[in-house]
């Protein structure tokens, strides 16, 4: 196939694709003239603004990384901490100050992964950290609980 075969092509299925749009256009607008039904946007397939705002937040890395931290951070001596703290002092303070610290923290720990991403490869930063908790599961074996 040569390409003025190919780009021929492309044009026949587009100007095809074309055609079928505006016979559809055409179909749903006789449809509403002959109904009365005004269609909104979210029922004519057109994404509503908080459709589309919902769509760019709620990601597939977002939703994953908020399972993470969420399972993780379940039942944790910092939640633990946070729920004695709270039941002494102003709920709605240590509500605010947990959520930054712990926004700070994860931050921090983000941006400091990016930059060590950058100069050691992924393998060597998951042995690195493999090694570490193999060296504090040892030692809390000797050392025992106290």
């Amino acid at each position: 196939m040569s390409d003025d075969e190919g780009q021929e092509e492309l044009e026949e299925v587009q100007m095809e694709l074309k055609k079928k749009e505006e016979e559809l256009d055409n179909q749903k607008s006789v449809s509403d003239l002959e109904t009365g039904n005004n269609e909104s946007a979210a029922s004519s397939g057109k994404p509503s603004f908080l459709s589309s705002m919902l769509k760019s937040v709620f990601t597939p890395i977002f939703i994953t990384a908020f399972t993470m931290t969420f399972l993780a951070e379940w039942g944790d001596r910092s939640q633990i901490t946070t729920i004695i703290l709270s039941s002494r002092e102003d709920p709605w303070g240590v509500c605010i100050g947990g959520c930054l610290g712990h926004s700070l923290c994860t931050a921090g720990a983000v941006i400091g992964g990016r930059m060590i991403a950058q100069r050691i490869s992924v393998r060597t930063v998951t042995l690195i950290g493999g090694v570490v908790f193999l060296v504090f599961a040892v030692s809390s074996l000797y050392r025992g609980p106290s």
